[in-house]
């Protein structure tokens, strides 16, 4: 019985041994992005002239769920995991009033330019200058990890817009991208399965938008199933209902966004294979106006509208020095591809990704 035991031990030892050498800790990267949020609503909370104008239906409302005795206050109430996590525990860039600036380089100051800003490092106004869907021909670096080994069918990308597959020109990286309203593919759980029944089923409010809930939970269910090591997740709701004028509307999405991020955050922390080398980056891809102004007009973002090109950044991860709410400095959204490529110690071209990356520690 004792020379059984020993070997049922011994045996247990190395399964236990192997299951440990099976679990990889290098690093991991989810890339979040949502469209077309003001840095002003990240950092002064709910902005009083917006709701006590004509862009917004319910201001009882949206004053009791969102106002404070401070803007510290409100900003927490509508982005308490930005708040109470990343303000802890990582980085918060953008806020200009204390003097922390995040400018895009590109000129065009709208989605399909800012995406290929963040993924790609580089603004390209020479090429890209429409939201038309056309394949991008820079290289992303989603596609970059992609052609590492180590990468190599680990990187996967959710949007809710459809004109992602061309941003990340799904055909030429051979990165999968869910966007818009496609299905899931492929050997599917039973949520993907009733996510495929109920995302066409729910309202529809703009046909090449679907709702950020039904990005989200694709995302999920992939990232339990799969273990990709980068992940690419683009919400993008906001724009949306800022650009059909409505407030109310764009404050409550940002409020369940934030409360999204906060999901996946709780759940890569509780999970062997995430839990503490994980890197959360957040960011959106334009600002907008801040005012009712033709020029200033809250509703658009674009080269003619002031302060389209002001953005911000929140980052979160194992060696991100946990500092808090920036004061003071400039960075550049062109700086993030740079900075997820040395995270995940991806060599890149300096000619086609010269800004440097932002440090971290």
């Amino acid at each position: 019985m004792k020379i059984r035991t020993r070997i049922l031990l011994v045996a247990v030892l190395f399964m236990w041994v192997g299951a440990t050498a099976q679990i990889d800790k290098t690093a991991n990267v989810f890339l979040i992005t949502l469209d077309g949020v003001r840095w002003q609503d990240v950092y002064h909370g709910l902005d009083t002239a917006l709701v006590q104008s004509n862009y917004t239906e319910g201001k009882e409302l949206l004053n009791k769920m969102f106002s404070g005795s401070s803007p510290e206050e409100s900003r927490e109430k509508i982005m308490p995991f930005f708040w109470n996590t990343i303000a802890k525990d990582g980085q918060l860039y953008g806020n200009r009033t204390k003097g922390s600036k995040v400018d895009l380089t590109n000129k065009m100051l709208f989605s399909y330019p800012g995406y290929n800003e963040i993924l790609t490092g580089k603004a390209d106004d020479a090429h890209i200058d429409s939201n038309d869907k056309n394949y991008n021909k820079n290289v992303t670096v989603l596609e970059l990890a992609n052609k590492q080994e180590r990468y190599k069918g680990k990187v996967a990308a959710f949007a809710s817009w459809d004109v992602f597959p061309f941003i990340i020109n799904d055909k030429r990286s051979g990165i999968p991208v869910n966007a818009g309203y496609m299905n899931a593919q492929g050997d599917l759980s039973g949520r993907e399965i009733f996510l495929n029944e109920i995302q066409r089923q729910a309202p529809i409010i703009w046909e090449s938008v679907r709702l950020d809930v039904f990005t989200h939970h694709y995302a999920k269910e992939y990232v339990k199933k799969n273990r990709p090591k980068v992940v690419y997740i683009s919400y993008g709701e906001t724009d949306d209902f800022a650009h059909g004028g409505k407030f109310d509307f764009y404050m409550k999405s940002l409020h369940n966004t934030d409360a999204l991020i906060a999901d996946l955050w709780q759940y890569v922390q509780q999970d062997d294979f995430y839990k503490d080398n994980t890197y959360f980056i957040i960011t959106t891809d334009h600002g907008r106006g801040d005012g009712v102004q033709e020029d200033s007009k809250w509703t658009s973002h674009g080269s003619n509208v002031k302060g389209a090109q002001h953005t911000w950044m929140a980052i979160l991860g194992p060696n991100v020095k946990p500092v808090g709410e920036a004061v003071d400095g400039q960075l550049y959204t062109d700086q993030l591809a740079p900075t997820i490529a040395e995270i995940l110690d991806v060599d890149v071209d300096i000619q086609t990704m010269p800004a440097k990356p932002i440090n971290l520690k």
